[in-house]
């Protein structure tokens, strides 16, 4: 199992938020004690292989803390899925949150044309993310997000190219905080790469992850 670590990259659409290079996690001086205890249990968490996570540049601007990690769904050296995972905390609370942390994310899918065009889809995306929170025994609070589906079709000297279709999940919710103020941000973690993969259609991970249903119809890997 690959451990979470590798890759160092409010509201749903705080993925867009620039980024900032450097290592610091943070711009309200030294990092407090739950959030690095959170962005420990980040880095331990065991994940499946077929999931590449490595660190990245984290947005400065929407926590005082913040640290986030980018994935890739990769089976026979190609991507079938790709998202990103940002950790906020604000010591002081934040009254949109009703917490100190916020976890948000963007993952992304190519899908066959017929399949986006299910009336359903945005409803069984969505029921995917919490589905994952559930089937890991997560609790959480004030959810919110967009499940975006886009089709491309190509014209002219691009007309010998097929037309492709793309799911985007844009989402956040607030961790329930455990013992000391910390939340079990590596099970979220783990539940965040259940999803992942079922939005690239690969089997469930165990027996008991027997809710986990694969996506039908989804285009095929794309080359790296």
């Amino acid at each position: 199992m690959a451990a979470a670590q590798g890759r160092l990259s409010d509201g749903a659409g705080g993925m867009d938020e620039p980024n900032e290079t450097g290592g610091d996690p943070g711009h309200g001086g030294a990092p407090p004690r739950p959030f690095r205890a959170a962005v420990d249990a980040l880095r331990g968490a065991r994940l499946r292989p077929q999931i590449e996570v490595d660190p990245t540049p984290a947005p400065k601007r929407l926590a005082p803390y913040a640290y986030a990690l980018e994935a890739a769904v990769v089976d026979d050296e190609e991507d079938l899925a790709d998202g990103r995972l940002v950790l906020l905390h604000d010591p002081a609370g934040h009254d949109a949150w009703r917490g100190t942390f916020r976890l948000v994310t963007l993952v992304r899918a190519e899908l066959e044309p017929e399949m986006a065009a299910d009336p359903l889809l945005p409803e069984v995306c969505w029921s995917w993310l919490t589905g994952a929170l559930a089937a890991r025994g997560l609790t959480y609070g004030e959810p919110s997000g967009t499940v975006t589906r886009a089709s491309s079709h190509y014209f002219g000297g691009l007309s010998a190219r097929p037309a492709a279709s793309q799911i985007e999940i844009r989402a956040s919710w607030t961790p329930r905080e455990g013992l000391a103020g910390v939340p079990d941000t590596g099970a979220h973690l783990i539940a965040w790469c259940d999803l992942l993969a079922q939005v690239a259609g690969l089997p469930p991970a165990a027996p008991g992850d027997a809710s986990v249903v694969t996506l039908p119809q989804r285009r095929g890997p794309q080359s790296r």
